[in-house]
């Protein structure tokens, strides 16, 4: 197989923000991408596949869809599976790790699923079966656990929902939200791909301040400042395709070289507070890791302190909400949104509050939420226009 023949992609995203991936993947250059429930569909080369898991900033995981098939039978799913191309990016032998969902399928059983794909990959390599390769397979099954996702040679992803097969190979390896800064954490972390897509869809300007007075572990701030500074979120990372037989060295080489050149030097005003010590400690740790500490104004201080710049920006924050809090949660919020209408005139506002009745408590003019999943529950994002 060449490097110019074309793929069939699957950008794994957050539910609910399947628009926003949508319409990054096109300003990157993706022809007709599909936002569908839980990603976007989209076909390409090596060189988006490449790109999409370089510089994508809300994608979950890019993944390669090797075939599609209907399966009701074991026998079927394992004979379907062997017709894949599996050699076009695995070595005989190279260790795989199979995981599987099922839904609504007469094949129910997710590890036996698991087990006949991973019989199928041996069967197209003229991999015979015996009982010493049980045991190696075994082995092999101990040995990949023993290893973080990350260090996984190649993930085979299958799914499937009403007896439709779908086969992929994961080619980012460890989700696309560990960007490689995020070390310390505060209490309830955002993953690095949601403040990012929040931060597109409040259309944050680099050339305006933004304000984040409840920042936690700094994630809404180092994801802005990367923003500004035009720095590639996947530059100081590994991907599983670089393991696979197709990689393309040069290709990948050159979008490296390309994504540092790229680097600008602007001084954007960011300023990210919170009342804990300890999380502003992380947050800027953090922030060195990212390159970002230069362009992060950090202090501790409660929100009844934060000192906004003159000029109007973006204040947006992940506002306490479950446990995180105590039953005085009602008037934090309120207490809030006191502040930022004292304080933040002509100011656009962003939270991700805890439910819309919390968001009302604040007495800001939101309008419609976007309704997301973070830390496994579903909380809307709020955002306001300028205030008065």
């Amino acid at each position: 197989m060449n490097n110019s023949s074309r793929f069939s992609l699957f950008a794994v995203t957050p539910p609910g923000l399947e628009d926003l991936t949508r319409a990054e993947l096109f300003a990157l250059g993706v022809n007709h991408p599909r936002a569908v429930p839980g990603g976007v569909e989209f076909e390409g080369f090596l060189s988006h596949l490449y790109k999409i898991n370089l510089w994508s900033r809300t994608t979950s995981r890019v993944l390669v869809r090797l075939g599609e098939f209907q399966a009701v039978a074991f026998d079927e799913l394992r004979r379907k599976a062997a017709g894949l191309p599996w050699e076009n990016f695995l070595l005989p032998g190279q260790p795989v790790s199979v995981r599987a969902t099922c839904h609504k399928s007469k094949l129910y059983h997710s590890d036996a699923v698991a087990e006949r794909v991973a019989l199928a990959i041996e069967d197209r390599f003229g991999q015979k079966d015996s009982p010493q390769r049980r045991q190696e397979r075994k082995e092999e099954k101990e040995n990949l656990a023993s290893f973080a996702p990350s260090r996984l040679n190649s993930e085979v992803i299958v799914r499937i929902d009403h007896d439709h097969c779908i086969v992929s190979l994961n080619s980012s390896g460890a989700h696309l939200h560990q960007r490689g800064y995020r070390l310390q954490t505060a209490k309830a972390p955002l993953r690095e791909t949601l403040a990012a897509a929040l931060l597109l869809h409040a259309n944050y300007n680099p050339a305006q301040p933004l304000l984040d007075p409840f920042c936690g572990s700094g994630t809404f701030a180092i994801e802005a400042a990367l923003m500004a500074r035009n720095v590639a979120p996947g530059l100081n990372r590994r991907f599983a395709f670089i393991d696979w037989l197709n990689f393309d060295t040069q290709e990948w080489g050159e979008q490296l070289r390309n994504a540092r050149a790229a680097i600008n030097d602007s001084a954007p005003i960011i300023i990210a507070s919170d009342r804990d010590e300890g999380a502003i400690a992380a947050a800027q740790a953090n922030a060195k890791r990212a390159g970002a500490a230069d362009s992060i104004q950090f202090s501790v201080r409660p929100i009844s302190a934060i000192e906004p710049p003159p000029a109007p920006g973006l204040l947006i924050s992940n506002l306490p909400y479950g446990e995180r809090v105590g039953s005085d949660v009602r008037s934090l919020y309120a207490q809030f949104g006191k502040v930022i209408k004292e304080k933040c005139p002509g100011w656009r506002v962003g939270v991700l509050a805890g439910s819309t009745a919390l968001a009302k408590q604040t007495r800001l003019a939101f309008g419609e939420p976007l309704m997301i999943e973070n830390g496994g529950l579903r909380v809307p994002f709020v955002l306001s226009s300028p205030l008065p």
